[in-house]
């Protein structure tokens, strides 16, 4: 063992694709840790103007429909203290919005992602690093172990030297394995560190590594270990890592898109849409009998021979009756989405890079089971707002500004575990 320490330290290559994936992997915590920060700030921020915003928006209402109709409301789901490590969802999903009580539909598919191309080639993050750089550093660090030696005329020296023949380069692998997840552990270690992330959080990220590294090591091992030359072995590995890293995991999206389909957004929007701006035309009748099959309590509160005009509470109801003509498709769209990720996760077996990068989003809070949790929390807040403001609105309360800004529902972006 010493032996091979020290030949390992004398190995100038081998020290520099240590040194590459050291660089590689504190890169990546820094950038993602650089955004986080940005995205903890952005709320920050945000919140401070959401309050201010709507007490003076309340403030200025002369009634209950105008109070509910200029008042927004900030909904946001604030990254974990590992989103650092893999961003997942949050790069191609909406993490915040400006949500208001009109029909829901028509808001929550909004998204202000800042590069939609990360949707295809994926942040440069930690994950990024983990998933596809590192078996490549992998491959180059023990693809000539053998053919090296033997290119150098020592391989008969050394195997007729030792006990067992396979020994000494097992031992020589396990070094150059243990220097390269070192290498890679230290940056995600500092990253936690400064995020404040659990110990476990860190020990279940610094585990799902370790079984990637062994995977692709032992794999490497046993490719390299055939009677070819280094320039052959190289070959086959690059061919082995561009296949399981690159072509199958686009070949399991694929295939999991074409065999689950889903409803177009833009339809679910123009669906809540067509539905609100023909209520403008249609009978209030027609209006209020879907929203009363939902909200039965406030029959005796309605009008239906038309004898007023433009009421609040008739504007909400179609409000509503928009939301719930879009209904079927957006159960569809998340039942879905829900599928989608269940199938990924099946057959990500088969696809290393892809079941790394899943573990991590999971650990990060960062996969589609988070997002789509975080639009479920949207979807109970705006329930909450139009519970709240109907009985003001239907019993045609006075409107009273400081018993909207103390009772008015705030949103809160505590999971409970």
């Amino acid at each position: 063992m010493r032996h091979e320490l020290f030949f390992l330290l004398k190995d100038k290559a081998a020290l520099l694709w240590m040194m590459i994936a050291f660089v590689s992997a504190m890169m990546a915590v820094l950038l993602g840790l650089n955004e986080v920060h940005q995205q903890r700030t952005a709320l920050a921020e945000l919140q401070k103007l959401d309050r201010v915003e709507r007490e003076h928006t309340l403030q200025a209402q002369s009634d209950w429909g105008s109070a509910a109709y200029y008042t927004f409301h900030l909904t946001y789901d604030p990254p974990s203290d590992f989103a650092f490590a893999a961003f997942g969802e949050r790069d191609v999903s909406p993490w915040k919005h400006r949500i208001r009580m009109l029909a829901l539909e028509g808001q929550i598919y909004e998204t202000d992602a800042d590069n939609p191309d990360f949707a295809l080639i994926g942040r440069f993050d930690y994950s990024f690093v983990a998933a596809l750089l590192t078996p490549l550093l992998i491959i180059l660090l023990l693809y000539d172990l053998r053919s090296g030696e033997r290119a150098a005329g020592r391989l008969n020296l050394i195997e007729t030297s030792v006990g067992q023949v396979n020994r000494v380069w097992i031992t020589r692998s396990a070094l150059r394995l243990s220097g390269l997840y070192i290498a890679l552990l230290i940056p995600l270690w500092i990253g936690g560190a400064v995020e404040g992330s659990a110990i476990t959080t860190l020990l279940g990220a610094s585990l799902v590594l370790l079984f990637y590294i062994l995977f692709w090591g032992a794999l490497v091992f046993f490719v390299a270990n055939a009677r070819r030359t280094g320039s052959a072995n190289l070959t086959y590995l690059t061919g082995v890592w561009f296949f399981l890293c690159a072509i199958l995991p686009a070949l399991l999206v694929l295939g999991v898109n074409n065999s689950v389909s889903l409803p177009d957004g833009e339809n679910i929007v123009l669906t809540q849409r067509e539905a609100v701006n023909d209520a403008w035309d249609i009978p209030k009748e027609a209006t209020y009998r879907p929203f009363l099959e939902r909200q039965p309590e406030w029959k005796d509160y309605t009008r239906w021979d038309g004898a007023k005009g433009f009421e609040w509470k008739w504007y909400y109801a179609f409000q509503q009756v928009g939301d719930q003509t879009a209904e079927t498709f957006s159960e569809a769209y998340r039942d879905g989405r829900l599928q989608r990720d269940k199938l990924m996760s099946w057959l990500s077996v088969i696809s290393p890079a892809s079941f790394m990068q899943r573990q991590f989003e999971k650990i990060a809070q960062t996969d589609t089971s988070a997002s789509l949790a975080y639009e479920t929390r949207v979807r109970n807040f705006h329930m909450d707002l139009r519970q709240w403001h109907y009985p003001r609105l239907f019993k045609d309360m006075p409107y009273e500004a400081e018993d909207a800004k103390r009772n008015v529902p705030l949103y809160s972006s505590i999971v409970e575990n």
